[in-house]
Order: structure tokens, then C-alpha cells, then sequence
């Protein structure tokens, strides 16, 4: 009995070392490297048809139309010729707890959400793994970069981005600590599950729960006038900046009732907020517009929450927020989920998004909303050289195929586990034929 247990145990540490393993991460730029002919989606809302863009020593050097610009090929080391091809910023996922989580079945492999109700001193970094396999499936997307954020409680915690070739948390840091993640109280609960959901009703402790989180933001307030507090408070010492507005508070709620609450909350303490989810966003999106509050959408792939909506009304959503002027992006929470986070976006495109504000809601918003928009986001003169080529539209699942990406400069490897076990059974069952 004994040897068989450890035998198991050996098994699965076996099992567990196969997970966590990932490719090397990239080699620093050495070469002064640029791109010609490519159709170059900015991320800004703009596109250049027969773009140029050269970079070195992990920033962007030059941008512009190739035809139209005079360019020193002398300058650079290697020239590509991408006629043909399209070119884009590298896409950003937020809300995810990739890193966080390997397999969501065992519980061995997740590590996205700590024991206690009100944590907001906790952060999601200090567990972010970089030999995830899930993060190369999701890079060969064109997903480079994430917001790692954590989840359960009322609040979960802080959230920072990293991006997606490094070998340890440190070296994939963009920004730590960047906001701290409310789970809002629900106006509305249903019993049942997803496949069977038992009937709607209200939340009868809501106004309490609502006192309770006003509460406790009152109490940070307080906490962060002090400038040498008699006794430190982690908590409290981490939500200071939200009241000095160097982090955002993301708050996750659906209902329009709640992102009207959620507005309230946020004029009274004078704090910055973001809506993560929004599913009702569409009813309240004149009060989004007037008090400058962006919105994450998750998952529009699915079917409405009320039975009397539209079934489309999910597909709809981006061009609802568009068309109000409200600034969004596409969010998927999860972490395998951020593979088909730019299939959402070109399912908004067919239901009449604009093509390059679905790419801009993909990158520029996201990272203005995050805060690392001086960096990333769109591609431009003196910002990170992280991008990435597509054979053809990379909206379009038949097109979407990355020929290259880099990040910061560095070409990164884009196999993943998954296409590797495709060619290895299409060898087969072409040798079968």
C-alpha cells in the first residue's frame, strides 16, 4: 500500500513538472529590424495600407506610409517584406487569471483567490506563473500582454500586467498593482444553476451590503489622510491609491442598477472606477458617457441574462457602447477563455462595430484604461515594440494565422502545446491513409 501511494504521489509530481513547462523566453533585440508593405491596423483607429515600421533595441523607431515616406534602408539590419500581411499592436486581455490557474478541475493548479471577504492588500502578482502552458495557446492569438487579476471575497484584490515572455513574475512586469477588484453586491439572485437557473429574485440584504462596502471605503478614506498612521493597516495601506488615484477601482456587476450604485460610490469617494462585466451597460450608457467610467465586456459569446432580450442582444453589445460614445474593451475572464477574445471582437464586426474601433477596443482602450497607454496599445514612435503580423485578418478564424510576434523587441516563439499535438496525430493519420 505504501509503495503504491508513493508511486502516485511520484506520478503526479510528474504530472504537475509536464504542466509548467513553457519555451525558453525570447533573446534581447540586437538587430535594427523593419517592417515593409504591410497593412498596419495602428490601434488608434487608423490604418496605414502600405505601412513601414522599423524598430531597435525593443522601441519603435519609425512609423509610417511606405510609399510616401523616404526610408534609409541603410539604417537597418534586416528588412521584411510583409506584403500582403497585416500588422497589429499586441492585444491585451484584462480580468484574467492566466498564470493564475493551469488546469480548472484541480484544484493543485489554481491559485486565483485567497480564504476572507475583504482583501485588498492581496496581490495577484506574487503567484503569476510565466510557465503556464495556457499562455503560448494564448499568444499564438495575439493576446502579448495581461491584466492578472484575482477572484472571490467582496474584494478579491490587486490586479497587475505582465506580459507574455519572461522567465519569472519580475521580469514580465508592465505595471504592478495597477487596481484593486470589487466583487459589487447583486441586486438580483438566482438559485439553480447555469443549465437549470431557478427563479429571480431580490437581494434582500442588498442596501446592508451596499452600507457595509461604503463603510469600509469610508474607513481607507479616512486611513489614507494619514501620513504616519499609529498602527500600519495593509489593507487600508493598499488602498491608498485609490484615493490618490494611482489605482482603478474594477468593479465587477452587470446589473444597470448596480453600475448606477457603482457611479454613486465612486463621485462620493472621488475615485476611478471601470465596470468589468456590464451586461446592462446598453440601458445606463448615458450616465457610463457622463461620468467617464470605461467598461470591460465579458464574453459576448453567449445568451442574454433576461428571457424577454433580444438573443442577440450579447453580439450587439460593443456597437451599443460604440454608438454612445462610451469607451470599452473586450474582456474575457478565465484563463484559457483569452484564445477566442479577438473572435469576439470580429463577431462585434459583423454586427456593424467598425473594424478598427473593434482593434482599438483590443488595444488602445484597454491600455488607457489600464494606465499603459505611454507603452503599449497602438504603434507608434518611442512606444515597447510588441506586435504582431497575421498572414491575413486576424478576426477571421479562416485568416487568422500569426506569421511573426515580438515583444519589447524580441521575436517570441509561437508554438504552443496544442499545434504540436496536431501535427503530431495529422502525421499519423496521414501515414494511415
Amino acid at each position: 500500500m505504501t509503495t503504491r501511494i508513493f508511486i502516485s504521489i511520484l506520478s503526479c509530481l510528474f504530472v504537475v513538472s509536464g504542466l509548467f513547462a513553457q519555451q525558453t523566453p525570447a533573446a534581447k533585440q540586437t538587430k535594427r529590424i523593419l517592417y515593409i508593405n504591410a497593412k498596419i491596423h495602428v490601434g488608434d483607429g487608423t490604418v496605414i495600407e502600405n505601412g513601414a515600421l522599423g524598430f531597435s533595441e525593443g522601441k519603435i523607431t519609425m512609423i509610417g506610409d511606405a510609399t510616401r515616406i523616404k526610408i534609409d534602408r541603410t539604417a537597418f539590419d534586416e528588412i521584411v517584406d510583409a506584403r500582403g500581411k497585416h500588422m497589429y499592436p499586441g492585444f491585451i486581455a484584462t480580468d484574467t487569471q492566466l498564470g493564475l490557474v493551469e488546469i480548472d478541475a484541480v484544484r493543485a493548479t489554481r491559485d486565483d483567490r485567497e480564504t476572507g471577504f475583504l482583501n485588498p492588500s492581496i496581490r495577484s502578482i506574487i503567484a503569476y506563473s510565466t510557465d503556464s502552458r495556457v499562455t503560448p495557446t494564448v499568444r499564438s492569438m495575439g493576446v502579448l500582454m495581461a491584466q492578472i487579476s484575482p477572484v472571490g471575497g467582496r474584494i478579491s484584490g490587486q490586479s497587475s500586467i505582465v506580459h507574455f515572455d519572461a522567465w519569472h513574475y519580475e521580469d514580465a512586469l508592465i505595471k504592478a498593482d495597477d487596481g484593486i477588484y470589487l466583487n459589487f453586491p447583486n441586486y438580483f439572485t438566482r438559485s439553480g444553476w447555469w443549465a437549470e437557473p431557478g427563479p429571480v429574485k431580490v437581494n434582500k440584504d442588498y442596501a446592508d451590503n451596499i452600507k457595509l462596502l461604503r463603510d469600509y471605503l469610508a474607513e481607507g478614506k479616512a486611513y489614507s489622510e494619514l501620513d504616519k498612521p499609529k498602527q500600519t493597516n495593509l489593507k487600508f495601506e493598499a488602498m491608498r491609491g485609490l484615493y490618490d488615484k494611482s489605482k482603478r477601482l474594477y468593479i465587477r456587476t452587470d446589473y444597470a442598477r448596480c453600475i448606477l450604485e457603482a457611479i454613486d460610490i465612486a463621485q462620493d469617494f472621488d475615485i476611478n472606477i471601470c465596470i468589468v462585466g456590464g451586461a446592462d451597460s446598453w440601458r445606463v450608457a448615458d450616465d457610463l458617457k457622463a461620468a467617464n467610467v470605461p467598461v470591460i465586456i465579458n464574453s459576448t459569446q453567449r445568451l442574454p441574462d433576461r428571457d424577454d432580450e433580444d438573443t442577440d442582444l450579447c453580439f450587439k453589445l460593443p456597437k451599443l457602447l460604440y454608438d454612445a460614445g462610451v469607451t470599452f474593451s473586450f474582456g474575457h475572464d478565465g484563463a484559457w477563455e483569452q484564445r477566442n477574445l479577438v473572435f469576439q471582437a470580429g463577431q462585434a464586426i459583423s454586427y456593424g462595430l467598425p473594424y478598427e474601433q473593434a482593434v482599438k477596443s483590443m488595444t488602445l482602450n484597454t491600455a488607457q484604461t489600464l494606465g499603459i497607454s505611454d507603452q503599449a496599445g497602438s504603434l507608434a514612435k518611442g512606444k515597447d515594440a510588441t506586435f504582431f503580423v497575421s498572414e491575413g485578418d486576424v478576426f477571421d478564424p479562416r485568416t487568422s494565422e500569426l506569421s511573426d510576434a515580438y515583444i519589447q523587441g524580441r521575436k517570441i516563439d509561437l508554438s504552443n502545446k496544442q499545434k504540436a499535438l496536431y501535427e503530431k496525430y495529422k502525421a499519423k493519420y496521414d501515414a494511415e491513409k
